[in-house]
């Protein structure tokens, strides 16, 4: 028997494609789900043969679940929904991020007419069985997947993150920025050390990757939930409370060790604005920077994340916040998108 779990928020679309895939006496449903956080829970404690997804769900979308799914636990999965037009961007997407194969639902997302492709889909998911998920190689170096900008009516700052980086950054960057939603209640500061002519072009390049907005940080900047602010080279990038809004300072003082932007200097600003609600992260790179602001972190409450040696171009800035005891947590890189939005979701 093939196991299968079927994804939908739709009730009536969860009962038609079960009963589809019950009319076949090799395919046994084991259990449904609503949303994208709930397949990835039931993925882990279920073990399913494949996975059936819709990809517009609440929560997480299907797209990103499937990330999730591919990353932690490789799955065959197929993805039913109304749009996987044949040659869309959300085939090409599916397929970079490891499903199997698409299967377009007849007359939009609530389709009644479902009945009509009930072979189409049966097919799939018997041909997804016999798929060696684990041969799919690279999940995360291939995503690059631009999703829609979900507007926000009330932009809510439950949660900072304060990501600092230097050598081999923006590969790490690159692999976090898929996984980090925008209906999150949360802004993201990244310091990167590269030099001033480089950091626009970078956060340029990283808001085509990223489902929320990525920008060079301006001085004035209000920091809204959603976005990413990369301190502009040569300019530490500070954080000050004026009015109870948060705005980003930027200036040109003196290098802190031998660094500007410096890692300490956002992430010690963040903590005086925002105390226990800072999640600080500590990415590949050279040196000492960021150890401090770490600390300064830990100090009021918040939480702490660093890049495992197995992932880090140099295991320098990591190793030394780990070995001071200033971080709770250490993920490898491939982890670190999924650890982020699950501490910034508690």
């Amino acid at each position: 028997m093939i196991r299968v779990l079927v994804v939908d928020d739709s009730a009536l679309m969860r009962r038609k494609i079960t009963d589809i895939l019950k009319s076949d006496k090799n395919i046994d449903v084991i259990d449904y789900a609503k949303t994208g956080a709930d397949a990835i829970k039931k993925v882990v404690q279920l073990k399913p043969d494949v996975v059936t997804m819709d990809i517009e769900m609440p929560d997480i979308d299907g797209l990103t679940a499937l990330t999730y799914i591919m990353s932690e636990f490789p799955t065959p999965v197929v993805m039913i929904s109304a749009n996987v037009v044949s040659g869309s961007a959300n085939v090409l997407r599916a397929i970079e991020l490891g499903a199997v194969d698409t299967v377009l639902k007849p007359g939009g997302e609530i389709s009644v007419d479902i009945d009509s492709i009930s072979k189409e889909i049966i097919h799939k998911v018997k041909k997804a069985s016999s798929v060696d998920v684990n041969r799919v190689q690279d999940f995360f170096n291939r995503i690059s997947r631009k999703s829609k900008v979900i507007k926000k009516q009330d932009s809510k700052l439950n949660h900072i993150v304060a990501i600092g980086a230097s050598t081999g950054g923006p590969r790490a960057i690159k692999e976090i920025l898929p996984y980090l939603a925008p209906e999150a209640e949360a802004a993201f500061l990244i310091v990167q050390h590269m030099p001033a002519v480089f950091t626009k072009s970078m956060a340029e390049r990283m808001d085509c990757l990223a489902k929320i907005k990525v920008k060079e940080a301006q001085d004035g900047d209000i920091i809204e939930q959603g976005i990413a602010y990369i301190a502009p080279g040569g300019f530490h990038m500070e954080v000050f409370m004026e009015d109870d809004i948060a705005t980003i300072r930027l200036n040109s003082e003196p290098k802190v060790h031998s660094v500007r932007p410096s890692i300490n200097v956002m992430m010690n600003s963040v903590v005086e604005c925002f105390g226990s609600k800072i999640l600080g992260v500590l990415l590949t790179g050279m040196g000492q920077d960021g150890v401090e602001g770490m600390r300064s972190i830990k100090r009021v409450g918040g939480f702490t994340l660093a890049e495992d040696e197995s992932t880090c171009v140099v295991f320098g800035m990591p190793r030394v916040a780990i070995q001071e005891g200033v971080v709770d947590k250490v993920v490898p890189i491939t982890h670190m998108g999924i650890e982020i939005m699950k501490q910034i979701s508690t």
